[in-house]
């Protein structure tokens, strides 16, 4: 049984950050979780799967953040509490909803987690998603460890409901993804069968019916603003006449800033969990003592800019700052010595912050680079070697714009088959635009789970508008650089998790594409051919990559290939497999022969690939 399924009110549990929001939405009786799986949030949807084979929670991986969005406000309107989990980009998919349902409403509670990345470990921006909870006019909660993550889901519910709108739970990696111990609740079962009620003229959000939602949306905004003055998730603490305001993991770190700086008896600290609507009169509390005012928050002047504009109406003049070159960066996340720093520096401390002890330091010697890159035996390497041949051969030179997924590390050297990207799906439409504005040979590349989240209607359109490039479907049968999570093309899935499956070349076929080939990329030959004679014709083509991601196959199945190869005497020193392939295990020798080939069997997957094109390399006898 899931861990998360166990153990007694009072006990405690070391969760990770995203383990815990699950928890708590257990303890709330969550009855429906629908997520699109991105990093730093794919856990919440990997463990509500696991619970959902082992309770009546019904769990689905949508297709997107969007549907996954609807599909939680359709249960949410029907008396079902029901959380959706995104990373921060996802938001943008499902921001179209999102503005509307503020208006609509829920029935019963509905949580929507949207976890942002400072720093940008895995993602293509680093957006703040607080500006969505005041665009929409929703209420926000920001946890400030896992303890506060589960606390604040299971409170969202019961704020949901009261002011019958949704709530975002905004989080950042370093709670998503940090442990640490969590006080258990006792869980709650979901509700029975819901029953929707039929209110067209409260749910249908034509003008007439969305003029009157608009004024109800601000009627709740004000409750919840009341709900904000009183919430046990904002808080002062500590005493003198220096302030510091923060929220989210900032205020751990600026506890442990206080606490080392030993200025418990000089600086007033305000947490705030609740953190949409801002609570005005705490704050005004806290500020009326106060000479001056540090906010430590990551990413956008947020708070920073709601309290000077607080103390601004109140006729408040001390000074309020964070962001600012000589204090803290808009740029990516913090860490206890950068808080620890800032805080000595602003006021006027300086000897006491220490310097920050970088790893070089510590160790005695510099960190070894550990780049991203594609794994040995992924299909989409061997996909990406026949283009990049198949361009050399026909004497042409291609524009590669890419998409989201393990693929987009083709941009790497040697194989550098990315040029442009935006965002999910976009691979399609910049190929469009480019083939459209230019005379060169565009060659597009979307992975598989890709494909079925943002790439239909953008194919459909080229069809429509009779665009001329080549698409590449990167169909390894899974969403694999979040965690292997299924979506409808795959056949090879998680043991007992319903879902059909929708053939991704009857999808192509159905959007109007004529001219489509299929191949098997580990079968070189065949996929040389095939890809020259895609490059050659004209329109929209397509050719669908489709060979199995080895560590999903490795995961479901147990089945890892024991095939090893080796470089022989006949290996001429050409480097080709370098500068055109760059598998990872293969290596130049740094022994005294130096610059002869090898292949580290270490690293080796045995995919077998390279003996189809390199007469050096031969399989090792077993």
């Amino acid at each position: 049984m899931s861990e998360l399924l166990t153990g007694q009110p009072g006990e405690r549990r070391l969760y990770l950050g995203n383990e815990a929001i699950l928890r708590g939405a257990l303890e709330a009786g969550v009855a429906l979780v629908a997520t699109y799986p991105g990093t730093p949030a794919s856990e919440i949807g990997d463990r509500a799967y696991v619970v959902s084979r082992q309770t009546d929670l019904y769990f689905e991986y949508s297709i997107n953040e969007k549907v996954a969005l609807e599909v939680a406000a359709g249960a949410a309107a029907s008396g079902w509490r029901s959380l959706c989990s995104m990373k921060h980009v996802g938001l943008n998919v499902a921001a179209d909803a999102l503005m509307t349902l503020a208006y609509v409403g829920v029935k019963a509670g509905m949580v929507i987690v949207s976890a942002d990345d400072p720093s940008l470990f895995s993602s293509q921006n680093e957006q703040d998603n607080r500006y969505y909870a005041k665009m929409a006019g929703l209420p926000m909660l920001e946890p400030a460890s896992p303890q506060d993550a589960k606390e604040m889901t299971r409170a969202a519910f019961a704020l949901s409901e009261e002011l019958n709108l949704p709530v975002l739970l905004r989080t950042t990696t370093r709670i998503n993804h940090s442990r640490g111990a969590v006080t258990l609740r006792e869980l709650v079962p979901p509700a029975g069968p819901g029953f929707f009620a039929k209110e067209p003229f409260q749910k249908v959000m034509v003008p007439a019916v969305a003029r009157l939602a608009h004024a109800r949306l601000l009627e709740a905004q004000a409750q919840a603003a009341a709900q904000a003055e009183v919430s046990l998730f904002n808080k002062i603490y500590g005493k003198g006449t220096w302030g510091i305001v923060s929220s989210g993991v900032s205020s751990s770190y600026v506890e442990d800033a206080v606490a080392e700086l030993g200025l418990k008896d000089r600086v007033q600290v305000l947490k705030l969990g609740f953190t949409n609507p801002l609570p005005v009169s705490l704050i005004l509390k806290f500020l009326a003592p106060l000479e001056k005012v540090l906010v430590v928050e990551e990413l956008e002047p947020c708070l920073e800019e709601g309290l000077r504009a607080i103390a601004q109406a109140q006729g408040l003049t001390l000074p309020i700052q964070g962001k600012s070159p000589a204090l803290f960066s808009r740029l990516y996340e913090y860490h206890p010595a950068l808080v620890r720093q800032v805080t000595a520096r602003y006021f006027g401390l300086p000897g006491k912050a220490g310097e920050p002890q970088e790893p070089e330091k510590v160790l005695g010697e510099p960190l070894p680079d550990r780049p991203p890159n594609l794994c040995p035996g992924c299909p989409h390497r061997a996909a990406y070697y026949a283009v990049k041949i198949a361009l050399k051969d026909l004497g042409l030179e291609g524009v590669f714009p890419t998409d989201i997924g393990c693929y987009t590390l083709g941009l790497l050297p040697p194989l550098s088959m990315a040029d442009f990207l935006i965002c999910m799906g976009s691979s399609i439409n910049t190929a469009a635009g480019i083939s459209k504005a230019t005379n060169q040979k565009v060659v597009a590349f979307i992975g598989d789970s890709t494909f079925f989240h943002a790439g239909l209607p953008g194919l459909a359109n080229a069809v429509h508008q009779n665009h001329d490039f080549l698409l590449v479907i990167l169909d390894n049968g899974t969403t694999a650089m979040t965690g292997h999570q299924p979506h409808p093309g795959v056949t090879l899935t998680p043991v007992g998790y319903p879902c059909e499956h929708v053939p991704l070349k009857g999808v192509v076929k159905a959007l109007g594409v004529q001219n489509l080939w299929v191949v098997n990329p580990f079968k070189y030959k065949e996929t040389l051919a095939a890809t020259k004679e895609a490059l050659s014709a004209s329109g929209v083509r397509v050719l669908i990559a489709e060979a199995p991601c080895p560590l999903h196959v490795h995961r479901v199945q147990g089945r890892k290939s024991q095939a090893r190869f080796r470089v022989t005497d006949k290996c001429q020193d050409c480097r080709h497999c370098l500068d055109y392939f760059g598998c990872p295990a293969m290596q130049l020798n740094q022994g005294p022969a130096g610059g002869r080939m090898r292949i580290d069997p270490d690293v080796c997957s045995g995919c077998a690939f390279c003996v189809q094109w390199c007469e050096a390399i031969r399989p090792v006898k077993q």
